[in-house]
C-alpha cells in the first residue's frame, strides 16, 4: 500500500514540476517578445511592407531572433516578410544539411549562399593569428549583395544586449572610443539598414531559450580560430558584475540610451569652443556642488566644522 502512495505522490510531484516548467518557459518566450517588439518600435525598425533578411549562422542568437520575428509578424498589425539567409563559408566540418532541414521544417523561405571564403581567410591570415575580423569583412561583403539579389531593405543580426554592451567596453578599453553596436544603423556602403532586435534582450535569455526550443546548434569554432580573448574577458567581467553587484549591468546599458555631450569631453559633439555665460538658467548645466550619484551617504559625511 505505502509503496502505491509513494508511487502517486511521486507522480503528483513530476506533474507540478513540469506545470512549473511549461509556466516558466511560457514566461520567457513572452518576454522576449515583448523586448524584441520594445526594440522594434523604439527605433522604428521594422515598417509595412518591409522585406527583412534574418541572417542566420546556426547559433542560439540568431535561431531565437528567426523564432520571435516569425511570432511577432504573426501579431504584428503591419506586414513585413521574412526570409532566413545563411552563407556557408566552407568551413571544415560544417554540416551544410543542418540548416536547410530546420528551415524546411519551420516552412520559412530561406537562401544558402555557398562563399568559400575560408580558403581565403587561411591564405591571407598567419597561422594562430585570429581571423574573425577578415572573415568579417567578407561576409558582411557578401550579406549586402544577397541582401540586394533578394530584394531585402532590412538585414537582421542576432546581437544581444550583452554584445552591445561588450563592444561598447572593448571600444573604451581598447580603442579609446565611446561607441557601440547600435539596434540601428545605416550600412557602411550606405545602401542597407542593418537592425538588431534583440537588442534588449539578455544572452542568458537567449541560452535558456535556445535550450527550451531546441535548437540544432552549430557550433562556432569550426575555424578554428582563436577566440578573441579581450571580449572574453569583457564577458567575463560583466557576468561578475550580474552575480555581485545586481542592476549594475542594467544600469550602464542604460546609460546608452541616456548621452548628455555637454558633460563628456566631445567637441564634436557640443561647443564648448563657444560656451559662454548668459545668465539663464539651464537644467543642462553643471551643479557645481551638487552631490554626486556614487559619492558617500550623508549620514558618513565630515561637515566643514569639523576640519
Amino acid at each position: 500500500m505505502s509503496a502505491v502512495l509513494n508511487e502517486v505522490s511521486a507522480d503528483g510531484a513530476d506533474a507540478k514540476k513540469a506545470e512549473k516548467t511549461a509556466y516558466e518557459n511560457n514566461k520567457l518566450h513572452k518576454r522576449l517578445c515583448r523586448l524584441v517588439g520594445q526594440a522594434i518600435g523604439d527605433f522604428n525598425m521594422i515598417e509595412d511592407g518591409d522585406k527583412v533578411m534574418v541572417c542566420l549562422s546556426g547559433g542560439k542568437d540568431s535561431y531565437a531572433l528567426l523564432d520571435i520575428l516569425m511570432t511577432l509578424r504573426e501579431r504584428a498589425p503591419i506586414h513585413f516578410d521574412i526570409v532566413a539567409v545563411n552563407l556557408d563559408q566552407k568551413q571544415p566540418n560544417f554540416p551544410p544539411e543542418v540548416l536547410p532541414a530546420y528551415l524546411d521544417k519551420l516552412g520559412v523561405p530561406y537562401h544558402i549562399e555557398n562563399q568559400d571564403t575560408y580558403s581565403i581567410v587561411k591564405r591571407l591570415i598567419p597561422e594562430g593569428k585570429t581571423t574573425c575580423s577578415l572573415c568579417s569583412r567578407l561576409r558582411r561583403g557578401i550579406l549586402y549583395r544577397v541582401a540586394d539579389e533578394l530584394g531585402c531593405n532590412k538585414i537582421a543580426l542576432g546581437h544581444h544586449r550583452d554584445d552591445i554592451l561588450e563592444t561598447f567596453f572593448l571600444n573604451m578599453f581598447f580603442g579609446g572610443k565611446l561607441k557601440g553596436m547600435p539596434a540601428k544603423l545605416v550600412s557602411d556602403d550606405g545602401k542597407h539598414m542593418v537592425i538588431r532586435p534583440l537588442a534588449y534582450v539578455k544572452e542568458a535569455d537567449t541560452e535558456r531559450y535556445a535550450e527550451v526550443k531546441g535548437f540544432p546548434i552549430i557550433p562556432c569554432d569550426l575555424c578554428g580560430s582563436q577566440e578573441n580573448l579581450q571580449r572574453k574577458q569583457i564577458k567575463a567581467m560583466l557576468r561578475d558584475w550580474e552575480k555581485k553587484h545586481p542592476g549594475r549591468v542594467e544600469s550602464v546599458f542604460s546609460s546608452l540610451s541616456t548621452v548628455i555631450p555637454s558633460h563628456l569631453q566631445d567637441r564634436n559633439l557640443f561647443g564648448f569652443v563657444d560656451l559662454k555665460t548668459d545668465g539663464v538658467p539651464n537644467p543642462l548645466g553643471d551643479i557645481a556642488f551638487d552631490e554626486e550619484p556614487c559619492s558617500t551617504p550623508v549620514a558618513n559625511t565630515i561637515s566643514l566644522s569639523q576640519l
